[in-house]
Parts: C-alpha cells; structure tokens; sequence
C-alpha cells in the first residue's frame, strides 16, 4: 500500500490526521473493509439478548 492510497482511504473513512495518533495502519484498513458491509441487506434477523445469553 502507497502513502497516497491509505491516506485516500482515511480521507474516505473520514479520519482526520490528528486520529491518526490514535489509529494503526491495520485498522484503518480493517475499517476500510468493514464499511463495505454497511449496505449489506442480507442479514436476516438480528441477535436478541437471549442469543447472546445463550452464546
């Protein structure tokens, strides 16, 4: 990964160069990744309280 492409990616993700302090380069990319999912519909019922007990 290049400095131009993480950084694209941060500017993406909306990261500011003061959170980068705060931040490692792993998990800006896993952030990166997991944004993807945020218009998945697939999911087909979400976890009760009981499930997660019983997890």
């Amino acid at each position: 990964m290049t400095t131009p492409l993480f950084l694209l990616r941060c500017v993406q993700l909306g990261i500011s160069i003061r959170d980068l302090d705060l931040l490692t380069i792993g998990l800006v990319n896993d952030m990166y990744a997991e944004s993807g999912n945020d218009e998945y519909k697939g999911y087909r019922e979400l976890a009760t309280q009981e499930d997660m007990d019983a997890f």
